[in-house]
């Protein structure tokens, strides 16, 4: 059996004390590929690290996070594509629009969000979508630019079921973290509802910890979590829904 989180900040300062430990951890529940996205320029460094460190078991994304689009995002963009220019990377993300923290900059996050959908298609990657408050709004973006073939991961998807269906037409795979174990989210239903084919697994740790450690620092080992609600919500084994998922993954990376 192997587990893939398609969605993990393995560099981040959460795990510093311990990473050996927690990493140690999730191999052990056969979680065996991990895909990294940095947020700006600042965190580039430590995700390509973790990276050399495991090859063949952590892949780098790179792009440039909607929360820390500011005045200077043309900026940060040109350093992030420099990077990209000469590291091999697997995904343009995590990019897109966030409007939960503040919606000043949001004619910029879209402007981003394009420029950097227009890389994905260059380099001929996927992308990985961070989206807050904005289903719609990424929606009726990626909409309005289908020329630039757009593909990959809707990360972190809470959305309803008509939303789901929208972006899986569009070329998009539903990723499914910690939130489909909280009551009343509703996302159960929605994932009854959607073929396992739509769907990658993901942690976004240290953020989003699945029930019972709700609230609490997210580690990479709670995929596993993960993977077991999935399983009975689709009443599966969780190494059936480790292959399809898995699966899934390497189609979206193609690796």
């Amino acid at each position: 059996m192997l587990l893939t989180d398609t969605h993990i900040h393995l560099y981040a300062e959460e795990f510093g004390h311990d990473f050996p430990v927690l990493f140690k951890e999730a191999r052990g529940k056969n979680i065996g590929r991990f895909f990294i996205p940095n947020i700006d320029s600042s965190t580039m460094d430590a995700m390509f690290g973790i990276c050399a460190l495991n090859p063949g078991v952590c892949f780098p994304m790179l792009g440039l996070h909607p929360c820390y689009i500011k005045e200077n995002f043309m900026e940060e963009l040109r350093s992030i594509r420099q990077r990209a220019e000469t590291e091999k990377i697997v995904a343009v993300g995590e990019i897109g629009i966030d409007l939960y923290w503040d919606k000043n900059f949001f004619s910029q996050q879209e402007e981003a969000f394009i420029i950097q959908m227009e890389w994905a298609k260059e380099w001929n990657l996927p992308i990985v979508i961070h989206s807050r408050d904005a289903t719609d709004e990424i929606i009726r973006i990626i909409g309005s630019n289908r020329h630039l073939n757009p593909r990959g991961i809707f990360h972190c998807f809470s959305g309803n079921l008509e939303q789901a269906e929208k972006i899986i037409s569009l070329g998009f795979f539903l990723g499914i973290g910690g939130v489909l174990t909280f009551k009343n989210s509703g996302l159960d239903k929605v994932v009854e509802a959607t073929d396992l084919s739509h769907i990658v697994l993901e942690t976004d740790a240290p953020y989003l910890a699945p029930a019972p450690h709700r609230g609490k620092r997210n580690e990479p080992s709670f995929l596993y979590l993960v993977a077991e609600k999935l399983a009975a919500i689709k009443n599966l084994t969780v190494e059936e829904v480790a292959s399809v998922t898995t699966g899934n993954s390497k189609t979206v990376f193609s690796l």
